[in-house]
């Protein structure tokens, strides 16, 4: 992905995190990221299509922070990139309904989703499944972070037991 269209993806988080996306406009996400809002065009047509981009590249940098990493850190790890995600923070606060419709996908984009985590977690698919849902709990009530630790070694040690 080029520098400019992740410099635009930066700042529509920014405005995202700021005003919450719909209040965010195509002219707030240029100016967070300090262009010309001719040049977000160049890239981008909509506001949906910055959000749609945005979900991908988030999905990209999260499943990047998890693999390699032993089960309970990466647990960890992603519990801590969600619970503290400025954008899912503000969505919960502001715009709860707009975070319920991000995170109630259809039947096949949550396989892609818990296929992506499998991999990502080199676990098997049912793992992968109760891993998923525990994170969509993560971002819907994060809690402190030492439980939400707690909470990742002790699925870790479950889905690892034969």
């Amino acid at each position: 992905m080029g520098r400019t269209r992740l410099g635009l993806l930066a700042g529509a988080a920014r405005a995202f995190a700021e005003h919450g996306p719909r209040r965010s406009t195509m002219q707030s996400i240029a100016a967070a990221a300090g262009v010309a809002k001719a040049t977000l065009y160049n890239h981008f047509r909509t506001k949906d299509e910055v959000v749609v981009a945005l979900l991908a590249a988030e999905l990209d940098r999260l499943t990047a922070v998890a693999a390699g990493l032993p089960l309970p850190e990466a647990l960890a790890a992603l519990s801590d990139e969600l619970g503290a995600h400025p954008v899912l923070r503000r969505l919960a606060v502001s715009e709860p309904e707009v975070l319920t419709a991000l995170l109630a996908v259809d039947a096949d984009r949550w396989a892609e989703l818990t296929g992506r985590l499998a991999q990502a977690l080199a676990v098997d698919d049912d793992s992968a499944e109760l891993a998923a849902r525990w994170l969509l709990g993560v971002v819907l009530q994060p809690g402190r972070s030492t439980t939400r630790h707690r909470h990742a070694a002790r699925l870790a040690a479950l889905l690892t037991d034969p």
